[in-house]
């Protein structure tokens, strides 16, 4: 979904990284999933992210992922290229190699592995968002040990910082503060809901321009947004509780998250294997079996809803 500013709207999902045996990034593998995101009419993707195991990246692959998704897309996609680092020297260099690859729209994830005030959060993001002043940003924010930024700090961002146009938000209950940020910025920040799209039926009407899910099943959560967008309630409902238990299963744990993402890709024949990069999840029996019978539901899904497998 593209509006008529280009600006972002809709589904915008996470690439993730396909792995070799021998551990190496599979740049052949890579650039079917961006060609898989372009045939599906999809506007933009990110990588890479939390879901594309970037943790596990050198900083020279992290760049490779985005050039490959650069040269890939053709310009047929917008590629939103995940620059993340706890140290903003880092995440700077990061940034401007991105830009001079080519990406569109650059994000930054707000640094959350220890607790630190808004004031140490707003010196880093500013730094950030100073670097790179004539590229549009979106900032995630993912803080499993407490709440996200405050509405003041992220209305503060904007007013000095033009090129702050997005925000990702992963929490629960955060359809009142997405209204109050969308008051308090005059709409002028695009609030996107991540963990997957799991909130997004009650975020939509609350005025979220889009969602940043896996990619394995971004096709089928474009229709449910239009649907739901457009007022087509119970269409929206039906069709997402379609599609809902592999999302709420595979997001119990990252790790398992990027085993089921990847089998998916897999028996949508987009992928050759479920490899992530070690330490990754190992999955029991009872996992395995359990994470094939929610795969094969959604292929029987867009078998329904006449949505090429491949």
């Amino acid at each position: 979904m593209i509006n008529k500013n280009n600006e972002l709207l809709g589904v915008v999902p996470i690439v993730p990284t396909p792995f070799k045996e021998n551990q190496d990034i599979d740049e052949g593998a890579l650039r079917a999933l961006v060609e898989f995101a372009v045939t599906n009419g999809l506007q933009a993707v990110c990588l890479p992210a939390y879901a594309s195991e970037f943790y596990k990246l050198t900083d020279s692959e992290k760049l490779e992922v985005v050039r490959i998704a650069v040269d890939q897309s053709a310009g047929r996609i917008q590629i939103v290229s995940q620059s993340n680092s706890p140290s903003l020297r880092i995440a700077l260099q990061l940034a401007q190699a991105n830009v001079d690859s080519g990406a569109d729209i650059v994000s930054i994830a707000v640094p959350r592995i220890f607790h630190l005030p808004d004031i140490s959060i707003k010196q880093y993001l500013a730094g950030f968002l100073g670097s790179i002043p004539n590229t549009p940003v979106l900032i995630q924010d993912f803080n499993p040990g407490g709440t996200t930024m405050s509405v003041q700090l992220i209305n503060e961002l904007r007013l000095e910082f033009p090129n702050f146009k997005y925000l990702k938000l992963e929490e629960p209950l955060s359809a009142p503060k997405i209204k109050k940020i969308i008051k308090v910025t005059d709409g002028n920040v695009g609030v996107f809901e991540g963990w997957g799209g799991l909130y997004m039926l009650e975020l939509i009407p609350a005025g979220i321009v889009g969602i940043m899910p896996g990619l394995a099943v971004a096709d089928i959560l474009q229709r449910v947004f239009t649907l739901r967008k457009n007022g087509a309630i119970t269409e929206a409902f039906t069709l997402f509780e379609r599609v809902m238990p592999q999302i709420f299963f595979s997001l119990q744990n990252m790790e398992l998250y990027h085993y089921a993402e990847k089998e998916l890709l897999m028996a949508r024949k987009i992928l050759k294997n479920s490899i992530a990069r070690i330490p990754a999840y190992i999955p029991d029996p009872e996992t395995i079996n359990h994470i094939r019978h929610l795969n094969e539901r959604i292929c029987s899904l867009l078998e329904e809803l006449s949505i090429p497998i491949r």
